[in-house]
């Protein structure tokens, strides 16, 4: 891989995740509006605005034969459905997260995400770990376990947006097409859902959209374009980069949502908050070197030299 090619991919990634980092701020500017109407909203808006990008980028002809394989290949169709669900799920958690002063712990949920995404691989695909990434999930848990005492509750916010993402991801694996495509008919699959649902809210007179706001009418637009250039900026970033490069660089968004939180929301960040964080970020980094060529070359080293494994 050349070496300028890998310099763009860092560009195109580092992009994506800052834009998901300081995507609460735009959230932010939403919270006159109920959570599940923005969500409504960013799922209806992201459908339209991807169709223009397919459209813009020659790749309507792939949807359409994508779409018309569905008929047979029932077991796309069915992971495509799963995976709808499960990121409508993550969007709606998040924005309301966010709106309700809990992004320290939203950030928590993308910061275990990783950890999440490597269990399940180990449970579905019987992945195996090194002693490095056991000791990661051990200190992973010793972290959630001190926000858990510290809050007096289960941290669920974090767990449910970790599992429900890292299950998108395990659903993904099952459906292998354009992300610009597969984000076109995951919105698909619950734009009626979100249509009628605003519907709804607007025979009873409920809804914020055309009612509140030029400026609200026009971010809940915005949110359709919001949710589509991060992801198009990773994936194009994700062609271009190593995996490890890739799982270094995922850690800038939880990051930046946590500044946020502290420094510019003032939401209540105590020594314990700070005690679990250290150790969410230790196992992190341990994490992200196992996965390194260098560790990879070190391990395999090591147990040749004792006979392990051979």
């Amino acid at each position: 891989m050349k070496k300028n090619e890998v310099q763009m991919g860092a560009l195109y990634a580092g992009v994506a995740y800052f834009l998901w980092g300081i995507l609460p701020i735009y959230w932010k500017y939403l919270s006159p509006v109920s959570a599940d109407e923005i969500l409504a909203n960013r799922v209806f808006w992201s459908f339209f605005f991807m169709l223009f990008i397919l459209m813009a980028t020659r790749k309507w002809n792939s949807f359409v034969t994508i779409l018309k394989g569905f008929r047979t290949n029932r077991k796309q169709l069915y992971a495509l459905i799963i995976a709808s669900l499960l990121i409508s799920t993550n969007w709606f958690l998040y924005i309301w997260a966010v709106n309700t002063d809990q992004m320290i712990e939203a950030s928590l949920g993308y910061y275990i995400n990783p950890l999440v995404s490597v269990l399940l691989g180990m449970m579905v695909f019987n992945e195996k770990l090194s002693p490095a990434q056991y000791a990661s999930f051990g200190l992973a848990f010793v972290g959630v376990m001190i926000l858990t005492i510290s809050y007096g509750r289960f941290p669920w916010i974090a767990i449910v947006l970790a599992l429900s993402f890292g299950l998108y991801g395990l659903a993904k694996k099952l459906i292998k097409v354009d992300s610009a495509i597969g984000l076109t008919l995951e919105t698909l699959m619950v734009t009626p859902i979100a249509f009628i649902y605003m519907v709804i809210l607007f025979v009873r007179e409920k809804q914020a959209f055309l009612h509140v706001s030029a400026s609200i009418d026009f971010l809940l637009i915005g949110a359709g374009a919001a949710t589509a250039i991060p992801l198009l900026y990773f994936a194009k970033g994700a062609q271009k980069i190593p995996m490890s490069m890739l799982g270094f660089l995922q850690y800038i968004a939880p990051t930046l949502t946590l500044i946020l939180g502290v420094f510019v929301y003032s939401e209540h960040f105590t020594k314990l908050h700070l005690l679990s964080f250290m150790f969410i970020w230790l196992a992190l980094t341990i994490y992200s070197i196992s996965r390194t060529k260098l560790f990879v070359h070190w391990e395999a080293k090591w147990k040749r030299s004792r006979g392990i494994g051979i």
